[in-house]
């Protein structure tokens, strides 16, 4: 049976269809399962093993769709359903399904703060876009396939002191109101008092120089008081009769190409991440997490899923969530959702998605 899948973008969103690849490859009998996504992506999916193979929208719509006619498809997965590829569904003209993006619900809470959604993983709503044909969740969380010549040698590409361990800090998201201020990231990072490895892409490079240049000087921007985590697995207090082991960065932002990025990220000890694709790259690895979230919440199902994670947030703000994505600058000028985020309160359990 040939089966496309759809998802366009983005990153973590493609990251999160794995377990429905995964489950078409190995739940139905004979199935040869095609993805179609942007070429941007194509090397999240090339390396998996259960894609036979991968479509780009290079050019126009009616391209692709030409190219798609050519392999007859028995039937197409939907895990984007936008106006796209409604079209693609319809001059493909085979059975299909789709996700359920949950629009109504999603804008009920932006807009109105009525908080109506289903307390399921995104996850698990992919999964049931594949139900009719017969495929159920095997439970083994998400996938992600890093070739060969993309693993990165700590010992050539980091300096000695972050080749006995270091935490992956990924300080980027596409959108300014999922990112801490560049000062509550230093703050962060001075109270896990490690080895830390900026991530991001070039964009994000002047903001990790910063970060690095108030370490360097061994005076960040803001002193934290004493933390008070004694119950989390991110702090990191000094052995007893040792000397206290002073924060260090190595910005890596914009050195490095996605596929190395979550080499590093799989050879973390743990991993610290807005809402963004990493932090689903990382959740792939069955890292702990240290999830930072913003003007986004975890309630929208996109948490870290299946693995070890904490969620650092401000819990009960009117304004919050504003949007589904996220905005270039705080919608209300004060940007709370990320400025008072507490960073030495007692976390709560992990929400895992299971």
């Amino acid at each position: 049976m040939k089966i496309l899948v759809l998802r366009f973008s983005s990153i973590g969103d493609i990251v999160l269809t794995t377990p429905v690849v995964r489950a078409l490859s190995q739940q139905v009998p004979g199935a040869r399962v095609h993805f179609a996504t942007k070429p941007a992506y194509r090397g999240i999916v090339a390396a998996n093993p259960y894609v036979t193979k991968v479509h780009c929208l290079t050019g126009s719509l009616g391209e692709l769709v030409a190219e798609l006619k050519a392999e007859r498809f028995d039937y197409v997965v939907d895990l984007h359903n936008n106006l796209r590829t409604g079209l693609i569904k319809l001059r493909l003209g085979v059975k299909s399904s789709s996700f359920d993006k949950l629009n109504l619900q999603k804008w009920l809470l932006v807009n109105l703060k009525i908080d109506q959604l289903p307390r399921v993983h995104i996850v698990a709503r992919y999964l049931a876009a594949a139900a009719p044909l017969g495929v159920t969740d095997d439970r083994q969380g998400l996938d992600y396939f890093i070739p060969e010549q993309d693993e990165v040698d700590l010992a050539a590409a980091l300096p000695a002191t972050f080749q006995r361990g270091y935490v992956a800090f990924a300080i980027g998201a596409q959108h300014a109101t999922k990112r801490l201020p560049v000062e509550r990231i230093i703050e962060l990072c001075a109270l896990l008092r490690r080895p830390i490895v900026l991530l991001g892409g070039p964009e994000d490079e002047s903001t990790g120089h910063v970060v690095e240049l108030a370490f360097e000087r061994n005076v960040p921007a803001v002193v934290p008081a004493p933390p008070r985590l004694p119950d989390s697995p991110y702090y990191f207090p000094p052995p007893v009769g040792e000397p206290t082991q002073l924060t260090s960065i190595y910005n890596a932002c914009g050195k490095f190409s996605l596929n190395q990025s979550a080499s590093l990220v799989r050879q973390a000890e743990l991993v610290v991440s807005h809402d963004t694709g990493l932090m689903h790259i990382a959740a792939a690895f069955q890292k702990q997490i240290f999830s930072v979230w913003g003007n986004t919440v975890p309630e929208f199902g996109m948490y870290p899923y299946r693995s070890e994670f904490r969620v650092l947030e401000v819990p009960g703000l009117s304004c919050r969530p504003c949007s589904k994505i996220g905005y270039a600058e705080c919608p209300q000028g004060h940007f709370k959702c990320m400025r008072e985020i507490k960073f030495d309160l007692n976390l709560p359990p992990a929400r895992d998605g299971r």
